[in-house]
């Protein structure tokens, strides 16, 4: 169909450019429009916030091909349809018996695009949601279908998951399953970001999943912040990390490390309705109704923000608390919140957490690119020295460049793009400018 120049990302801060839009409800429709197209993009549930899937000639929506969630019980393994979202998809693992290791903070998004660019959950032992696919399929550039898996192809494979969309249109993915378990949630209040910094190993390694919200006002000694414990229960959790699962014995304290028990439902932005949020309050429930901090039957708000996010080693977390709190009276203004998590390291190319344990730094900013912007900047330049990679489909505004001489593998994907798009089909300026043609 024509182009729609109303056709948006979901924060609705990028307008596609695209001549074209393709909405195929079949693999074989999807097929026949690659191979005619020159250039071509794919598009899941659009939660990026920047340039990564335009393109001026063809963009193909993905969330109408059909949809497909496959278990295998004896292999622990589900193959399912790369633009489901991870909402749809949990639900049909947690009836079988099975889940995920870990999820984002929103279950609305798709698999496809989540993986591509390295979307991650939280937890000191909780590799990034990419890690958890051992398989996918993809439409190559001349329209032929192409698969890839981590035990028959260990040598691409790693560089394929992550792609940035720059390889072809993943169509299905197998993922690696756990059993199901359950969380219990608990927030405390209050925790100044100096103890924060002090004892960050303490406060990451306190649960499963472990998230801290912060406005980052008040300057040293004076910023608190919020923190999320999702503690997995112990029964039918032992595979998940090769534990028995969080203590069932744990009691939480009124007060821990200076914070105190809320004893209401929390949203992350202090003072918004918390009714959109998962359970809280020590209130055991299945693994997919806990670990994103939203419930999925809800959309938690209407895009108008922006975000940002940078990813770098962990051990330097305590520096980098820090470093953003010497910027908090520039960062507040602009500021809806911002979140502190963990990622375990991985062996995905393009991985932000590549090759390292990584503590990540998120903002959800005003929607205002001009206010925001400097704003960034100044993050990065405090950031970037302590080794930050930039989440791909957030704001960011370091040379691109740059951004690709911190991936040691980044020439092993250069080649990978020109094994399977010669022709650079799946190219846009977003990936010329991080990997310039020739």
């Amino acid at each position: 169909m024509p182009g729609d120049s109303s056709l948006t990302n979901w924060a609705g801060n990028i307008a596609f450019a695209a001549a074209r839009v393709h909405r195929p409800d079949s693999v074989a429709e999807l097929r026949k429009i690659v191979s005619a197209s020159r250039k071509v993009r794919a598009l899941g549930t659009g939660h990026c916030f920047n340039h990564i899937a335009d393109t001026p000639e063809d963009l193909i929506a993905v969330g109408g091909l059909p949809n497909v969630v496959e278990i295998d019980t004896a292999a622990g393994t589900a193959s399912v349809s790369a633009g489901l979202r991870y909402a749809e998809v949990a639900e049909h693992l947690h009836r079988a018996g099975f889940a995920l290791p870990n999820l984002a903070s929103l279950p609305h998004i798709s698999i496809a695009g989540a993986c591509a660019t390295g979307t991650h959950g939280s937890g000191d032992r909780n590799g990034g949601l990419a890690t958890a696919v051992s398989a996918l399929r993809f439409v190559t550039a001349d329209g032929d279908l192409a698969e890839l898996s981590r035990r028959d192809d260990p040598e691409r494979f790693p560089g394929a998951v992550v792609s940035l969309g720059a390889l072809g249109v993943v169509t299905r993915m197998t993922l690696d399953l756990v059993p199901a378990f359950d969380v219990a949630q608990y927030v405390y209040l209050g925790l100044g970001l100096d103890r924060l910094a002090a004892n960050f190993a303490t406060v990451s390694g306190a649960a499963y999943s472990v998230s801290v919200f912060t406005k980052w006002a008040g300057g040293e000694g004076a910023a608190e912040g919020a923190v999320w414990l999702k503690r997995r229960l112990r029964a039918g959790a032992a595979a998940v990390d090769g534990t028995d699962g969080d203590d069932d014995s744990w009691a939480a304290a009124p007060e821990w490390l200076g914070a105190r028990l809320a004893t209401s439902q929390q949203h992350p932005i202090p003072q918004m309705p918390a009714g959109f949020c998962t359970q809280q309050g020590g209130v055991p429930g299945p693994w997919q109704e806990r670990l994103p901090h939203f419930r999925s039957e809800f959309t938690p708000s209407a895009g108008e923000e922006l975000q940002s996010e940078f990813l770098l080693p962990r051990e330097h977390a305590p520096q980098a608390i820090g470093a953003l709190l010497t910027l908090g009276e520039r960062i507040a203004p602009v500021l809806q919140i911002s979140e502190i998590r963990t990622v375990a390291g991985d062996d995905l190319w393009l991985s932000p957490s590549y090759g390292r344990d990584s503590v990540a730094f998120h903002f959800t900013w005003v929607k205002d690119a001009a206010a925001v912007t400097p704003v960034v900047g100044a993050i990065e330049d405090v950031l970037l020295p302590l080794g930050a990679r930039p989440h791909w489909g957030k704001v960011f505004t370091v040379e691109p460049a740059k951004i690709a001489d911190g991936y040691e593998r980044a020439q092993d994907f250069r080649r990978l793009m020109d094994e399977y798009d010669p022709g650079g089909k799946f190219r846009n300026a977003y990936i010329d400018a991080l990997f310039p043609a020739g």
